[in-house]
């Protein structure tokens, strides 16, 4: 493999009109993280290409990685008349099983956002100097999940100079 190169070495842009999403993708995203991703993709611009298998027959491409980004093109007239039309992709050239294998994959390795460096960044963001509203928009929460982050680095603000231990009575400051 010596002569091999990546993909993303070779993103075209492609016409939205020309993707299709494929049938397989178990992945979901929520009202309020598609919101997100539209504001994300209209602040930042399109950040990571869309992964596709062009199938000639039909002169598509099929969507392997990228569908929520996809969606975004094809419902932000204010996304799709800056970008074209043009959705920025990566293809790859695989039979439907390592395409399969390929979604999940891509899916599973963007992992999940942990509490106790959510709660670090809302704390940043407020010592910063960022308003409440400023983080509920850029960083795409409700009011509850903010003040649950809030609440959670405040507590662990006010311990972070002690110690303590669990027994079988229950927790006790060392």
């Amino acid at each position: 493999m010596e002569n091999y190169k990546s993909p993303v070495y070779k993103v075209i842009a492609v016409p939205v009109e020309k993707i299709i999403a494929n049938s397989y993708n178990p992945n979901i995203v929520a009202p309020e993280e598609m919101k997100l991703l539209e504001l994300s993709i209209w602040e930042d611009g399109y950040t990571m290409p869309c992964v596709c298998y062009y199938r000639k027959e039909s002169d598509t491409y099929e969507i392997v990685d990228g569908f929520h980004r996809y969606m975004v093109m094809k419902t932000s007239q204010r996304i799709y008349e800056r970008e074209h039309g043009m959705l920025p992709v990566s293809v790859i050239d695989k039979d439907i099983s390592e395409r399969m294998a390929s979604t999940i994959r891509h899916n599973r390795a963007r992992g999940t956002h942990s509490v106790e460096l959510m709660s670090g960044i809302v704390s940043e963001l407020t010592k910063s100097g960022m308003s409440d509203e400023w983080i509920l928009r850029n960083i795409g929460m409700d009011r509850d999940e903010l003040l649950r982050l809030k609440q959670i680095g405040g507590l662990a603000e006010l311990f972070a100079d002690r110690k303590f231990s669990c027994s079988d009575e229950g927790i006790t400051e060392d």
